[in-house]
C-alpha cells in the first residue's frame, strides 16, 4: 500500500522478538484491523507492519481521514489485546532497543545504562526513536545513532568514575 510521508505513525515496542507463527497471527490481526479502522463513520486510509520481528507499526494517512480520541483508543486495545494474548510488553517506554550488528535487541533503562558503562554502547550504536510523528520520520530519522538520538539527553556515555 502507498501511504503518504505525511501520515501520521504509532510504533509500539515488544519486550522480545515475535516467532514466525506470532508474526503470521499478528499480521493477520493488524490487517483486519486496519482494513475496517474508522473515525467518526469514516474509513481511515491506514496501513500496519511489523519490522525487525518485534515493532507493531500503525500508519494512518490523515489527509483522507483523521485518527480521532475514539479511532487511537480502539489501536490501543488491539495492541492490550495482542498483549495480553502473546505475553508481551508493548507500552514500556524504557525497553530501549538497539541494534548489534545487524541484529536488533531490547533492554530495560538499567541494563541499557550498564551497556553503556560496559563500552557495549557507543555514539555510533544505531537506537531506535519510537517517538517519531510521520512515515517521513519513520524513513529517516527512526534508526538513529546514539549521538544524534534523545537517549544522549537521558543516558551519559562518559559516566565519570
Amino acid at each position: 500500500m502507498q501511504i503518504s510521508e505525511n501520515s501520521r505513525v504509532w510504533i509500539y515496542q515488544s519486550d522480545r522478538p515475535f516467532t514466525d507463527t506470532e508474526k503470521t497471527e499478528i499480521e493477520a490481526l493488524l490487517t483486519a484491523f486496519t482494513g475496517q479502522w474508522q473515525a467518526h463513520g469514516h474509513q481511515l486510509s491506514a496501513f500496519a507492519e511489523i519490522r525487525f520481528d518485534r515493532f507493531l507499526i500503525l500508519m494512518v494517512d490523515e489527509s483522507q481521514a483523521g485518527a480521532t480520541g475514539c479511532s487511537i483508543d480502539k489501536s490501543v486495545k488491539l495492541m492490550q489485546q495482542i498483549e495480553a494474548e502473546y505475553k508481551v510488553n508493548l507500552f514500556d517506554r524504557f525497553n530501549i532497543a538497539y541494534k548489534q550488528q545487524e541484529q536488533v535487541l531490547s533492554c530495560n533503562r538499567i541494563e541499557f545504562e550498564g551497556l553503556i558503562r560496559d563500552g557495549k554502547i557507543t555514539e555510533d550504536t544505531i537506537v531506535f526513536n519510537n517517538l517519531v510523528q510521520t512515515r517521513k520520520e519513520l524513513d529517516e530519522n527512526w534508526e538513529t545513532p546514539f549521538k544524534q538520538s534523545w537517549h544522549k539527553r537521558v543516558f551519559n556515555l562518559n559516566p565519570v568514575g
